[in-house]
């Protein structure tokens, strides 16, 4: 079955399910926000664990979201898929004038700058303002730092934001000896910011690293439990370094592996 019949049947079924279904005919763009929200955050763990399978699923489902908001656009005549497709083959089509016309980029990097400056063109009223304020707090330094760049706002080498991240931290001990709350978590967020950008000139998805530790947390905690069981112990009555001992047997084990 081709694109477009596979399309179509999405279409017919989601138009089916519109009007028999109870569930279906109660949604609105409101409803469907924090499902897709979740849906999103589905397919980011399956791209974290490269598991194919899952982004196949998962684009499904997110393929489906985008089908029932133009259905429900189309019922409050404010646009169709169609509409949805036209439009972002013309922003593809005049963001990219390297492909669809005469002007001449060198690299990745120049790509980049000529998109925000038409973005600016178009009537945007700061390079910022096409990061969603709704963005998790790593996710959007990360986008400031990477939109800020397209216009120079850059550091020239890695060293310097080392630097930077050295300061930061300097000072957020300061802020810790100073003992005034508000202005460590300042600081604490200074650092972060400058972690993120470390990381950005190290080649890091921070987002990404720090998921991957969370998951290989949770991962290496449920193994002292486990072990600890089958010692017929539980962590509550454990010491510190009796827990620590079997974490660093869990290490090992996840590491001959």
């Amino acid at each position: 079955m081709g694109y477009s019949k596979s399309l179509e049947r999405l279409r017919v079924i989601m138009d089916e399910l519109r009007e028999n279904c109870p569930w279906d005919r109660k949604q609105t763009i409101q409803t469907l926000r924090p499902q897709t929200i979740e849906e999103t955050y589905e397919l980011a763990d399956a791209i974290t664990d490269n598991d194919w399978k899952g982004v196949k699923e998962e684009l499904g489902d997110l393929l489906l979201h985008i089908i029932f908001y133009s259905k429900i656009g189309a019922e409050q005549n404010e646009f169709n898929l169609e509409d949805v497709i036209e439009g972002v083959c013309n922003k593809l089509v005049s963001r990219h004038p390297h492909i669809y016309s005469s002007t001449v980029v060198n690299n990745e990097e120049e790509v980049k700058q000529n998109w925000e400056k038409l973005k600016l063109k178009e009537g945007k009223t700061s390079i910022l303002s096409g990061v969603p304020v709704s963005l998790p707090a790593i996710i959007k330094a990360l986008r400031l730092q990477d939109k800020t760049k397209q216009v120079g706002f850059e550091w020239d080498t890695i060293e310097q934001v080392k630097d930077k991240v050295d300061e930061e931290i300097s000072e957020l001990y300061e802020a810790i000896a100073e003992g005034k709350q508000n202005k460590i978590e300042e600081e604490f967020g200074d650092v972060l910011f400058a972690l993120v950008n470390y990381a950005r000139f190290a080649n890091v998805d921070p987002e990404m690293a720090l998921d991957k530790t969370n998951k290989k947390f949770i991962r290496r905690f449920q193994q002292i439990e486990i072990m600890a069981a089958a010692q017929g112990k539980i962590l509550h009555d454990m010491t510190l370094n009796e827990m620590d001992a079997l974490w660093n047997k869990a290490k090992e084990q996840e590491r001959s592996i």
